[in-house]
């Protein structure tokens, strides 16, 4: 369960070897986007070596390797016999990309003796907003993470601070998300000086459904983590709530002047959980 995920270039030294102090609840390296094409090999090693050599390392580490049919794709992998990364982050998830990725990630666990490598879907094409369900119903896919910019860029529209544009496929993802039990992931927000508009774009995505919520910037990262934990307030509430449900001997009851019925006791039980993970209780 994350709040906050953190990309950090491959090819950016002074940020690898601070990964571990940024107060992100994971950290994405990416060798893909992030890192231009004459500095992919360089990535890879400097990627590499942090994970090999730097005793510290941050809570959850995440790799987002390059594209299935890259020239790069199987390089990239190697990372993974380090044992030290917690999820792949797939670029252009698809269903085909999701199948191609699985028999590699099978042949290298068997080859390797590895655990089983989760999978973030990156849910960046039209194709996949609208097969979204077919991603997140596979095995190794742990979680979404909707990619707005390569989207908007198929589509030919711009980014808008109201991120109207992008509301279906935050929909799309968060219900498949929700459908399927793994993590929502929000895309990142692009202008990193605007600490107002980047709440309200969290606040919005929240209401959605969102669980979580991507960052390129560590300014970032305190918006985003406040708004995606549950408030102070709502821990209340939902003490209250279930000290009440234990007292009460009927399936139904009244908290707070509403009725109280098996989901809301669910909600509040999650409620508790997340405060818990966070340290907020």
């Amino acid at each position: 369960m994350f709040r906050s995920l953190l990309f950090i270039p491959g090819n950016n030294p002074s940020m690898l070897q601070n990964a571990d102090i940024f107060m992100s609840d994971a950290i994405i390296f990416d060798l893909e986007d992030g890192v231009s094409m004459k500095d992919k090999d360089n990535a890879r090693h400097l990627v590499d070596n942090y994970l090999i050599t730097n005793q510290s390392l941050p809570k959850h580490i995440c790799l987002r390797c390059n594209p299935v049919n890259s020239l790069y794709i199987d390089d990239d992998l190697q990372l993974l016999k380090s044992k030290k990364i917690d999820y792949l982050v797939l670029p252009k998830a698809n269903q085909v990309s999701i199948q191609i990725i699985d028999r590699k990630l099978s042949y290298l666990e068997e080859t390797y003796d590895l655990d089983e490598i989760k999978i973030i879907a990156l849910i960046e094409e039209a194709k996949a907003i609208l097969t979204v369900n077919e991603i997140a119903c596979h095995k190794r896919v742990h979680g979404l993470l909707l990619g707005a910019e390569d989207l908007t860029n198929e589509l030919g529209i711009d980014r808008t601070l109201s991120a109207q544009e992008i509301l279906l496929a935050r929909s799309n993802v968060a219900y498949a998300a929700a459908a399927y039990q793994i993590l929502a992931i929000d895309t990142p927000f692009t202008d990193i000086d605007h600490q107002d508009a980047l709440k309200e774009d969290c606040l919005n995505a929240k209401k959605l459904g969102m669980k979580a919520k991507a960052a390129i910037h560590p300014n970032q990262l305190d918006t985003i983590n406040d708004v995606f934990s549950p408030d102070q307030g709502l821990i209340e509430w939902a003490k209250g709530l279930l000290e009440q449900e234990k007292a009460s001997d009927k399936g139904v009851f009244q908290y707070q002047g509403k009725m109280v019925d098996k989901p809301i006791i669910e909600k509040a039980k999650k409620i508790i959980e997340n405060a818990k993970k966070f340290n907020l209780m």
